[in-house]
């Protein structure tokens, strides 16, 4: 015998197939949830467990939210990283089931998860919310990304190897992975992880997916002919999309491939030690000082600028000379600006569109913007030598623009997402005749109550209408003696009495006909001009990106001329030269920024710079800005020095900062020593290198050994000797400039008076004396006696490290090249370290030939 309520054996037999979500059961006016997705739920919202019975003797735990705040309460869900599936009712009124009971029939439309949110308040305007999904052959890897609001889709293969940093760089919210892939740890991998059934990402069931998704013979156009692993990426973003949402997959209507070589590598350890999107402090980033954008797709577009510098000069210097013509011409730069202020979010209305949650607001408002794009044309048509290409790929969307026009009225229904009115007077003759109809009912109900009080003699008589009764006379009783005959009886009340007619029913039939007609018609309509604006959806895009262009580029250079940036002259060499440099961030924030000059690689500079100075005497706002610059010359930007020769950087690599990585059983030293790892197994002649305090997390002995086999390492082997700014308190190793060609001493200036520093932020050649590491003790407020104290044993310490007698320098060269070669392994060397060896005993005997030499004078 049953005993469990037949709506509850609707909501268990539809739980079932949605176990790993939070399921929200439409219930009337609430979402309802049940048994452990209520716990959840209560605990998460923060709102009251409660229990329904739901049975013979049966009490379920509940809780629920009004459904007009389900989107407040998804997003609450969503950040922290939970699955929903929806449940609505899909009936208006009981339908029978297959057991005969009378039911309204539910079921879910979708399932909600961080990669596939749809609705704008969930969403950061200004950023793209990508679900991603990774396949490898353990050599090879696929990596596809889409952004369902955008129908930006795109997909690549990489190196294995190369993987974890073109996820991190996507910075999806959502990760698609094959259940027996284990290639990374879930703290290395951005954004929430979902397993797929490893079928899913089969090539051949992947192929049949695409070309059936796209309707296509072949996946040649796509460009994933020989991209097997791209190709079950992708599949899979489709695969999962079309499980869990109602049409999100038919908004990817276009795949791009993609070569991840083309771009610079920027891992989420640069992104953070450069505080391009987030400030570690909560200051200010250096997205937040460059994004002027004034549409949510240009700040959208400059993000992804930084998160993916150009190799590519030519690219790089077409971006500059757009810049240079808006940060030149103010006048044609404020009437732009005025434009792109009247414009919304062209990219994700146009995506909205084409979907059942498009509003009649959000068409009006696509319509609106796109009527604009005559002006962004007009703008570009004073310099069309230089803005050529960027006016054919701007088309003007007129069809659909005329056609929004014509079928939506300005002024629109004051509940949101209405319909009901949206459609204007004289698009269609039938709506109209209806609206008609409606409009003479209401006059006719006067009619008839006037005719009516004076055929009765009842003044007081109303003629009204409720939606459980319908239209009807109310008549109160001290005048019900003055009734008609012809008056039916149909409610009665405390004070009155309500009455038809056969008139007032044939008016009722009449109207309550139109008035379901028209919602009909009309919404019907609406859905019709959302179908046709779509068709146009391709041009629109297109409008869109090239907006979004125009736009980053226009934030660009307003910030080159507010702040006297200057074009960078960016070339394919190892080049960099920088003249009075500044760091684009600090400076906003310090009326007396001090600039500095660079120069590293070719042309007789040093490749590897060794700087030394206090603790918070601007060593790593030096090499942090070093690297910004960089990073602004290659997305195109102007930057913030008198001078700047950019060699193209393929990666930016840096080490800089304390932290533990805990959860993942870390120490500082350890993530120290991993990320240096990372480096030096990745880097090229063409990166940048910041390494900052290299060995503090262990012994000074230590931390110096560990240091100095680094910095040698990087000079000497055949595939590194990249450029690298190595700041260090280890004044041991400025001996190197000695021993290794290409690097050079670098130092903080500082003055002293007395026992007091002034820090002059100021590099220039040389090597600081020392660390004074007690002053910056002093200056963090430690207590006095604690500082008098370090500076008391500091004494100590360097008398005691003076007894020592210092070795012979006119034989330290030959025991040192003695020592070194009895060390040699000759049969465990590798050809490479062989190479190495040798480079550093050459070294070695220059030094002693050089000790000798002197010796001998």
């Amino acid at each position: 015998m049953k005993t469990e309520t037949p709506i509850r054996r609707q909501y268990l037999d539809i739980k079932k197939r949605h176990r790993d979500a939070i399921l929200l059961f439409r219930l009337g006016d609430f979402y309802e949830a049940f048994d452990d997705d209520a716990r959840l739920l209560a605990r998460e919202l923060d709102i009251v467990l409660t229990s329904k019975p739901m049975g013979k003797g049966m009490r379920v735990p509940l809780a629920g939210v009004p459904f007009h705040s389900l989107e407040r309460h998804l997003a609450t869900l969503i950040a922290k990283g939970h699955r929903v599936a929806i449940c609505e009712q899909l009936t208006e009124a009981p339908v029978k089931n297959d057991e005969g009971e009378r039911l309204i029939e539910r079921g879910v439309v979708r399932v909600v998860t961080p990669g596939t949110v749809f609705e704008p308040g969930l969403l950061d305007s200004k950023a793209n919310n990508y679900i991603a999904a990774f396949y490898t052959d353990g050599r090879r890897a696929g990596i596809a990304y889409a952004d369902v609001t955008t129908g930006d889709f795109q997909a690549t293969e990489i190196e294995n190897s190369h993987a974890l940093a073109e996820l991190q760089r996507i910075a999806p919210a959502e990760i698609l992975l094959a259940k027996s892939e284990s290639e990374f740890s879930d703290h290395e991998l951005p954004g929430f992880i979902t397993q797929l059934p490893a079928k899913i990402f089969e090539f051949e069931h992947a192929q049949k997916t695409l070309q059936k998704h796209f309707g296509a013979k072949t996946l040649e156009p796509f460009g994933l002919q020989n991209l097997r692993l791209a190709v079950s990426a992708a599949a899979a973003i489709i695969v999962y999309l079309r499980e869990t949402q109602t049409s999100s997959a038919e908004q990817l209507t276009r795949l791009k491939t993609y070569d991840a070589s083309n771009f610079m590598t920027l891992d989420w350890h640069t992104l953070r030690s450069l505080e391009v999107f987030e400030s570690s402090a909560g200051g200010k980033s250096l997205l937040s000082i460059l994004d002027q954008t004034r549409t949510a797709m240009g700040g959208r577009l400059l993000r992804r600028w930084l998160r993916q510098p150009l190799l590519d000069v030519a690219e790089i210097v077409g971006r500059q000379e757009h810049i240079s013509f808006f940060a030149e011409n103010k006048p044609e730069r404020v009437a732009l600006v005025n434009v792109l202020e009247n414009l919304n979010d062209i990219e994700r209305l146009a995506v909205r569109a084409k979907t059942a949650f498009c509003t009649a607001q959000e068409l009006l408002a696509l319509g609106k913007s796109i009527e604009q794009i005559p002006h962004v044309r007009t703008v570009l048509q004073r310099d069309t030598a230089r803005f050529g290409k960027t006016l054919v790929n701007l088309p003007t969307c007129d069809a659909a623009a005329n056609l929004i026009r014509a079928a939506i009225n300005e002024e629109l229904p004051s509940r949101a997402g209405e319909i009901i009115g949206c459609i204007r007077e004289g698009f269609s003759s039938e709506l109209d005749k209806l609206r008609k109809t409606l409009r003479e009912g209401k006059q006719f109900l006067a009619d008839l109550e006037s005719r009516e009080k004076a055929r009765s003699g009842i003044k007081s008589l109303r003629v009204t209408y409720n939606k459980i009764f319908g239209y009807f006379i109310e008549v109160t009783k001290p005048n019900l003696h003055l009734v008609p005959n012809d008056f039916v009886r149909k409610q009665t009340l405390v004070n009155a009495e309500r009455f038809v007619t056969l008139e007032l029913k044939e008016y009722e039939s009449l109207v309550l006909n139109s008035q379901e007609r028209l919602s009909e018609l009309e919404t019907g309509i609406f859905r019709q001009v959302c179908h046709e604006v779509s068709r146009s959806r391709p041009q629109i895009l297109a409008a869109a990106q090239t907006i979004a262009y125009l736009d980053a580029i226009l934030a660009l250079a307003e910030v080159a001329d507010e702040f006297n940036y200057v074009k960078p002259h960016v070339n394919d060499t190892s080049l960099l030269r920088i003249k009075n440099g500044r760091h684009p961030v600090v400076e906003r924030l310090t009326k007396s920024f001090v600039h500095n000059d660079a120069a590293l690689g070719g042309n007789g500079a040093p490749s590897i710079a060794l700087i030394t100075g206090p603790n918070a005497s601007g060593k790593s706002t030096y090499l942090r800005q070093i690297a910004l610059i960089v990073l602004l010359a290659q997305i195109g930007s102007f930057v913030p020095a008198d001078e700047a020769v950019i060699g193209i950087t393929d990666r930016i690599f840096t080490r800089i900062g304390l932290y533990d990585r805990i959860g993942a059983g870390e120490s500082t030293f350890m993530t120290e020593m991993v990320e240096t790892a990372e480096i030096l197994h990745n880097a090229t002649r063409k990166s940048l290198v910041l390494l900052d305090e290299l060995g503090r997390g262990t012994s000074t002995y230590d931390g110096l050994a560990v240091a100095r086999s680094v910095l040698e390492f990087i000079h000497n082997h055949p595939k590194l000797g990249g450029r690298t700014l190595f700041a260090t308190h280890y004044h041991e190793l400025t001996e190197l400039q000695g021993l290794l060609p290409h690097l050079e001493n670098l130092r903080v200036e500082i003055e002293e008076n007395g026992e007091e520093l002034n820090f002059l932020y100021k590099i220039s050649p040389g090597s600081a004396l020392k660390s004074y590491g007690v002053y910056a003790a002093k200056l963090a407020g430690l207590p006095k006696p604690v500082v008098r104290r370090a500076a008391q044993l500091l004494k100590e310490y360097e008398a005691e490290n003076s007894k020592f007698t210092p070795p012979n320098p006119k034989s330290t060269g030959d025991l040192e090249l003695t020592a070194r070669l009895q060390e040699v392994d000759l049969d465990s060397l590798s050809p490479v370290e062989a190479m190495m060896k040798l480079y550093e005993l050459k070294q070695l005997a220059e030094k002693s030939a050089k000790i000798r030499s002197l010796k001998t004078a």
